[in-house]
């Protein structure tokens, strides 16, 4: 829920001690906007009007494809779904194990900053696991994609995210979008964008997103989810104890939870959203952003930076979104007018608002 204000006048009749009788008086009331208001006047800074789309063979009006091309975009390569998990999972055990073995400050600090996109890579196979779209065995795939890489992720490992994200899909900025606040307001400032960047640096947007998980613990609502959650952090607290190095847990695991990843989180989900506004048209509510060898490594791997093809059918996986993009561009639906050619220019235009 969004709290907020707006002023609205009204009359009043009467008085007090100071007031003069039957004298009209002009005085404001608070009262909370509708959600409406709010997407006319938090959203939309960033969108652009896109040309009509009618369709064609392969896709229908809004984009999503046609009963024929649909069946062949939403297989799922369960061998290579299964390779993807094992690796994401060995890399930072091998960091991991790196740091530890060779114990030199330059090369812990460097691991601790390619943890936080180890990390990132991590809640994307959640994200994918949330979509059901990891395996086609639907409890392998929430085993996997749910429970074990929600914990890797400092998630519950329960259902949570994935029912709270399909509103972010059925309606994107909509009454249950559950990251409104995250996407709204763009283009602001440099100076702003400096400052949130610093605070995701610095651990204080990593506090803010913990801090809900130490104090459910004593809320009847949350208490349950909160212990999952550190049910979770105490099955990977315990394999650092394994390995004879349980400080570790706190340097190498969640430190770059605290503040690399949480810079990373930061860019990818203003890149995927920041500035949009609510409409039947993904164009409108989705960036579309051209993406380099750099990019695609490390802030959207996985294939998850074909965001607007992924709001387009959220159901095809995220190996066939590079496929389902290139044939949104072919047939029109994605066009220049519609697409970024590298993240670098996007972020400055989401930090290039002046001050009046």
């Amino acid at each position: 829920m969004i709290r907020c204000t707006i002023k609205q006048p009204c009359t009043y009749s009467g008085g007090n001690s100071k007031s003069k009788p039957g004298k009209q008086y002009r005085i404001y009331m608070a009262t909370t906007p509708s959600h409406d208001e709010l997407v006319n006047s938090m959203t939309g800074g960033m969108a652009t009007r896109q040309s009509p789309f009618s369709g064609t063979d392969h896709f229908r009006a809004d984009g999503r494809p046609t009963s024929a091309l649909r069946a062949e975009l939403r297989a799922i390569n369960d061998f290579r779904n299964a390779w993807t998990c094992i690796s994401s999972i060995a890399l930072p055990v091998l960091l991991i194990a790196a740091a530890l073995w060779v114990d030199l400050l330059f090369v812990t600090l460097s691991i601790i900053f390619l943890m936080g996109f180890v990390q990132n890579r991590m809640f994307i196979l959640h994200h994918e696991g949330a979509h059901r779209l990891l395996f086609s065995n639907r409890k392998i795939n929430d085993f996997v994609g749910i429970t074990i890489f929600g914990w890797l992720s400092f998630g519950t490992g329960t259902h949570a995210y994935r029912r709270a994200h399909t509103h972010h899909h059925r309606d994107e900025f909509g009454p249950k979008e559950p990251d409104f606040l995250l996407y709204a307001l763009y283009p602001i400032t440099s100076s702003s964008m400096r400052r949130k960047l610093r605070r995701d640096a610095t651990g204080v947007s990593g506090y803010r997103i913990l801090r809900p998980r130490l104090t459910g613990l004593f809320n009847r609502r949350f208490w349950l989810n909160s212990l999952r959650f550190y049910m979770g952090q105490l099955f990977i607290f315990s394999l650092f104890w394994a390995a004879g190095s349980p400080f570790a847990y706190l340097y190498l695991w969640l430190l770059p939870f605290m503040t690399v990843y949480q810079v990373v989180n930061r860019l990818r989900a203003i890149a995927e959203h920041g500035g949009m506004t609510r409409s039947a048209d993904r164009r409108q509510t989705t960036h579309h952003v051209r993406q380099g060898m750099f990019a695609r490594i490390f802030l959207v791997p996985l294939a998850v930076g074909h965001h607007l093809a992924h709001h387009v059918d959220s159901g095809v996986p995220f190996r066939n979104l590079p496929r389902l993009t290139r044939l949104l561009e072919q047939e029109g639906y994605i066009t220049e007018d519609s697409s970024w050619p590298n993240y670098r220019t996007l972020w400055r235009a989401l930090a290039a608002k002046v001050n009046v």
